[in-house]
């Protein structure tokens, strides 16, 4: 049970990572935010872009230790941004809004793995 909640909280923590930095993007800003981006908000959704990426590279390693979960974490770092290729384009705002729930979402299943143990 533990293994498949660290499981979910690696994946959404990609995509959500995923999905900020595609909002760092001009042309991807503009189609889910409809406005242009300034300097400030490209930079913090880099910077908290790379943040949840490395930040999920830590339930991989609760799950399979750290040797085999940073190979877990290749492999979700694809997943998630292939859920978010699919799914941009069909429902970007809505792509977005999954990105940020998912951050909530993650952190709340890594406390619960962390206080089961």
């Amino acid at each position: 049970m533990q293994i498949m909640l660290n499981v979910f909280a690696a994946l959404l923590l990609c995509y959500a990572g995923m999905t900020s930095l595609c909002l760092a993007m001009d042309r991807h800003h503009n189609q889910v935010l409809k406005r242009a981006p300034v300097a400030a908000a490209r930079k913090g959704f880099r910077w908290a872009g790379w943040l949840l990426l490395a930040l999920a590279v830590v339930p991989c390693a609760w799950a399979w230790g750290l040797s085999i979960g940073v190979i877990a974490w290749f492999g979700f770092l694809s997943a998630g941004a292939l859920a978010l290729v699919f799914l941009l384009p069909y429902g970007p705002r809505f792509a977005a809004m999954l990105g940020a729930g998912g951050v909530a979402a993650s952190l709340l299943l890594m406390l619960i793995v962390k206080v089961s143990a």
